[in-house]
């Protein structure tokens, strides 16, 4: 009888379960509803498709994006599953033809789009052949405090609740708070769920902020020394989308566009040209990348900052999937702010106004990401401690931890900062605090008076720039707090009191020395062995008409290139060569292999 060892091993060419991967499918094995959040890259997938073979019958896996169920399909295949679609992306005919396998027993695995799961044929099949087992993929999604809200995901407890047996139900996501994973449970209508975390950190990601004078200058300059390297570039509006990537192709690169605003078609054609490496460079919207499965990409750049650290950190998780090292790039431009802001008063997509806790939260999130961008401490103990896990105080695989900094003592300008706060009494924004310090002639500060206050110009000798720098710190560390408008109001919290009343000392970090940068891996053609392995996957890619890591990702290349297994027993022992992919793959790359032992 198989086993969920023996499919590891023998179907995905694995020889032992990640971390939290094993308890997961034992909890749903057991019949027990389970919500697992894992970080992009953890082996996610595996964690449904595992238990779906083992379940008797078609289990379903609700997904968000056809790219998504296209390629985790075509992998399944190359593993010699039978699983196959429902989505919009399928003519008529071709839908028809899925729903009639499926009742004649062909698949073992059905994705299925959320807006599927009413229609009057669809609910034919499972109500004839009920599934076992339902695994909910980007759970997240059913939540109006997640990233990627998606009215269709509001279906799947009606769809649930309507079957003719209840299915074991598992739900699956990489980035959710608190506050998303309790709307998780009540949406989806788990049955005492077993809840894991199984840690949200990617130690293979280097985190990076830059606050560059020219943004176009400084991501010329990144990729011009990655050239052929495989990544994303994140903007936020489509303007900039498509002006970034007309810039890059100017300058030699292979770069596509994607986002809302493009035809369907171009869209497809982008995301295949990317999938298929025939583009190395994805420049998008956040309208691209949910779901994406593919292994290779080595960094993953924000032109602006985005507007909330979930989807900074999702989007950012797409690159190094396959465990090697990759770069996760931020650029950061104060006007990012006040397109975010924007973005959060025009609301959802159908033009509908974000109601005022919706709009608030987003503020409060927003604000969460500012201080991700200007501060000096580890960037991914931010992070981390922003989903309420711990984490040291220094990751060494971050730009602020390989920066070298000074204490400054601050006591004084912060007394004279938060003295000020509080005479203002709440009322007023950060450029007002700051303006009424310097003792701006602004016309606000006569019109509302604050040049009568006694901190007025108390701190006239400072630049604009060090001291919005100063109050940016003691906002990042609780002794300024902001409210949760668009245009924020300041206010000093009771932190503060032990500064102005017992004298309690301040320091701020100021970068010292020269910081030093990530240690990037080789490129390909510093070892020809891999790249001669690379060319034979991609015929084989192109023959089959699939991605390139769909065959074997990079991690499963460079482990052949190290290893040189010289015969099909040895092939298999190598991470991701499964029984199947073994036998109709492994010969062709073993001819390479021998010739260079």
């Amino acid at each position: 009888m198989t086993d969920k060892k023996t499919l590891l091993q023998e179907t995905f060419g694995f020889a032992h379960f990640r971390p939290g991967q094993e308890a997961i499918i034992d909890a749903l094995l057991a019949g027990r509803d389970t919500l697992a959040v894992m970080p992009t890259g953890a082996g996610k997938s595996l964690c449904f498709q595992i238990p779906a073979l083992l379940f008797d019958g078609l289990s379903l896996v609700i997904s968000p994006l056809i790219s998504l169920m296209k390629d985790q399909v075509s992998a399944l295949r190359q593993a010699g599953v039978e699983a196959a679609y429902l989505n919009s992306a399928l003519t008529a005919r071709q839908a028809a033809t899925v729903l009639a396998r499926a009742r004649r027993g062909t698949y073992r695995i059905l994705y299925v789009a959320p807006e599927r799961l009413l229609l009057p044929a669809f609910h034919d099949l499972v109500c004839t052949s009920p599934p076992p087992f339902v695994a909910v993929d980007e759970a997240h999604c059913v939540s109006q405090w997640g990233q990627d809200f998606r009215p269709g995901y509001l279906d799947i407890a009606p769809f649930i609740a309507g079957l003719p047996r209840r299915p074991v139900l598992g739900a699956f996501t990489a980035t959710a708070t608190a506050d998303v994973r309790d709307d998780v449970i009540s949406l989806l209508q788990l049955r005492d769920p077993f809840v894991t975390t199984t840690g949200f950190d990617r130690p293979n990601l280097f985190f990076e902020v830059r606050r560059p004078r020219d943004r176009a200058a400084e991501l010329r300059r990144f990729l011009e020394e990655r050239r052929g390297k495989s990544g994303i570039v994140y903007c936020l509006t489509r303007k900039t989308v498509e002006e970034v990537c007309a810039r890059l192709i100017e300058a030699g690169h292979k770069a596509v566009a994607y986002h809302g605003g493009l035809e369907a078609d171009r869209r497809r054609q982008n995301q295949e040209s990317f999938q298929k490496d025939e583009a190395t460079v994805m420049v998008a919207t956040n309208a691209f990348g949910m779901g994406i499965d593919k292994s290779n990409i080595s960094f993953v750049i924000h032109y602006n900052m985005p507007k909330n650290i979930e989807s900074y950190y999702q989007e950012a998780g797409r690159a190094g999937r396959d465990g090697s090292r990759a770069e996760c790039l931020l650029l950061y431009g104060g006007r990012d702010v006040l397109t975010n802001q924007f973005l959060i008063e025009k609301g959802q997509d159908d033009g509908s106004a974000p109601n005022r806790p919706f709009r608030n939260a987003e503020y409060r999130r927003l604000r969460q990401m500012t201080f991700y961008c200007k501060s000096r401490d580890c960037l991914r103990a931010r992070i981390l401690r922003y989903f309420d896990e711990e984490a040291p105080d220094r990751c060494g695989n971050c730009s602020n931890c390989l920066q070298e900094f000074k204490e400054v003592d601050i006591t004084v300008e912060a007394q004279k900062i938060l003295s000020c706060a509080l005479r203002m009494k709440g009322r007023f924004g950060a450029k007002l605090l700051a303006d009424t310090l310097r003792g701006s002639k602004n016309a606000k500060i006569g019109e509302y008076g604050l040049d009568s206050l006694s901190t007025y110009a108390i701190m006239a000798d400072e630049s604009d720039a060090s001291l919005r720098e100063k109050i940016d710190d003691l906002l990042a560390r609780g002794y300024l707090a902001l409210s949760d408008d668009a245009y924020p109001l300041v206010a000093a919290t009771a932190k503060a009191r032990p500064v102005l009343f017992r004298g309690e000392k301040v320091t701020m970090k100021v970068p010292s020395g020269t910081r030093k940068g990530p240690a990037r891996p080789a490129g390909d053609d510093a070892d020809p062995l891999l790249g001669r392995l690379k060319k034979v996957r991609k015929a084989l890619a192109d023959r089959q008409g699939v991605p390139a890591f769909v065959i074997f990702s990079d991690a499963t290349l460079r482990q052949m290139a190290e290893k040189r297994p010289q015969s099909g027993d040895e092939l298999l022992q190598i991470s991701g060569v499964g029984q199947v992919k073994g036998k109709q793959y492994g010969e062709a790359f073993l001819e390479v292999l021998r010739e260079e032992s």
